[in-house]
């Protein structure tokens, strides 16, 4: 791998299972979705460190044409993908909107979005990497990479990050369909933090059962419609029962 970068397609079954392994934990040691995806973009960003560079990560989410950055690796990393929103344009937002993976290998020659190119080089920016996630309907996101080496991001890399990006999208679709059951939520981030509650009875039922995620919001739904209960006074309730202690959500200091 080139520049240092992560090596983990040499043995296909074997990183799998190890990967999958990492993401299993990081899920059960989150308090809720948004945990998750802040461990997964720190994660993400570890396994990118190089000794010449540096690369940040964050992810955005597109609803109602408002671009949000959900989490990021760190100051500086908010502080880039609040700049990349900023703007109309650019390769982020257009691999959003177009599904499809964008790379800019130095912006300073990449002629492709103008406006946005002078202000991120301006931040010391020369490579972009942005990804979709593959979401529902209503909502879309990705996953986006600054880098300050130019030419960045080959192949290999590539395919490394899509293949990471791939293991967490089940738990952003997770997120975001709870987003969408909350008609007074603006975005995300907001959702996140009122649906704390629900996310840990997930992990409760996930525990027990030994099930997925999907079957776990099906078996806490199914239990709410039969008890005709809400489904957040339900999950407040199994919560109560495995713990005294009260909920809080990730962005509570």
């Amino acid at each position: 791998m080139n520049r240092g970068g992560p090596d983990i397609l040499d043995d296909v079954d074997n990183g799998t299972h190890q990967h999958l392994s990492t993401m299993q934990a990081l899920l059960l040691e989150s308090e809720d979705i948004a945990s998750f995806l802040q461990d997964f973009t720190e994660l993400l960003t570890g396994r990118l460190t190089v000794a010449d560079g540096h690369r940040w990560c964050a992810i955005t989410l597109l609803r109602d044409r408002k671009a949000v950055t959900a989490v990021s690796s760190g100051p500086a990393a908010r502080e880039l993908d609040a700049l990349q929103n900023s703007f109309t344009h650019g390769p982020c937002m257009t691999a959003i909107r177009e599904n499809t993976v964008i790379r800019a290998g130095d912006l300073r020659t990449d002629g492709r979005w103008p406006q946005y190119q002078a202000a991120a080089v301006a931040q010391g920016v020369r490579s972009v990497l942005g990804m979709p996630f593959d979401l529902d309907d209503d909502a879309r996101a990705g996953l986006n990479i600054y880098s300050d080496i130019p030419h960045d991001f080959d192949p290999e890399m590539i395919a490394t990050i899509e293949f990471e990006k791939n293991l967490a999208a089940d738990a952003l679709r997770l997120a975001v369909r709870m987003a969408g059951q909350r008609e007074s939520e603006s975005d995300l981030r907001a959702a996140m933090e009122s649906r704390t509650v629900i996310d840990l009875a997930v992990g409760i039922i996930m525990g027990q059962n030994r099930c997925s995620q999907e079957e776990a919001v099906s078996i806490l739904k199914t239990a709410s419609n039969h008890r005709n209960v809400k489904l957040r006074e339900l999950a407040t309730e199994l919560v109560a029962s495995v713990s005294s202690m009260p909920t809080r959500t990730a962005f509570e200091s």
